[in-house]
């Protein structure tokens, strides 16, 4: 079977993704504006990138995105391409919001994100996580600012600035997944 070309795109409204069911088997595609406008389930990824201190890159998203725009992520991540793997949206993701080649992902968990108080939205989760140690030169469509913070620091920002509700969601299961191997 020959692997799917996954072409850039200038408006993301027109990228293609797999609508996927309950189970998370895909049932059919339809460009990302049409997914978000119908409340289509779809495929995501997010990767946690730490540096070597143990520090977690944070960063606002531009006020352009299509979901949440202008919050506070402490993951980079995004859809996955119709045909694409998560594994392989993964890497595309972290290296395209980070400017950089050559991060490794590694797999944590997956899990079905509902947008809270009866919104219509919801995507699978794919979670990674990945260690940076070089510079990065963050995609300045996608990113609007970045540093690296600690987890206190983290914990911080969490109780005063606004932060994507599904970030949000995936950090509070990422902390109780460590917490349960303390």
């Amino acid at each position: 079977m020959t692997k799917p070309v996954i072409k850039p795109v200038t408006n993301p409204a027109e990228e293609l993704l797999d609508v996927v069911d309950e189970q998370d088997r895909v049932i059919g595609t339809a460009l990302r504006g049409e997914v978000y406008r119908r409340g289509l389930t779809h495929r995501c990824v997010f990767i946690l990138v730490r540096d070597p201190a143990g520090r977690i890159f944070v960063h606002r998203r531009t006020d352009t995105k299509l979901f949440s725009p202008g919050a506070y992520d402490m993951f980079v991540g995004g859809v996955v391409g119709s045909g694409e793997t998560y594994a392989e949206a993964s890497v595309r993701e972290a290296e395209e919001e980070l400017g950089v080649r050559g991060i490794v992902p590694r797999p944590l968990f997956k899990f079905l994100y509902r947008e809270p108080d009866g919104g219509k939205l919801s995507w699978w989760c794919d979670m990674y996580e990945a260690e940076w140690d070089g510079p990065v030169s963050p995609q300045e469509s996608e990113v609007a600012w970045h540093t690296w913070l600690t987890p206190a620091e983290l914990a911080d920002r969490l109780s005063r600035d606004t932060f994507v509700p599904d970030g949000l969601e995936a950090y509070h299961r990422y902390l109780e997944l460590h917490a349960g191997q303390a």
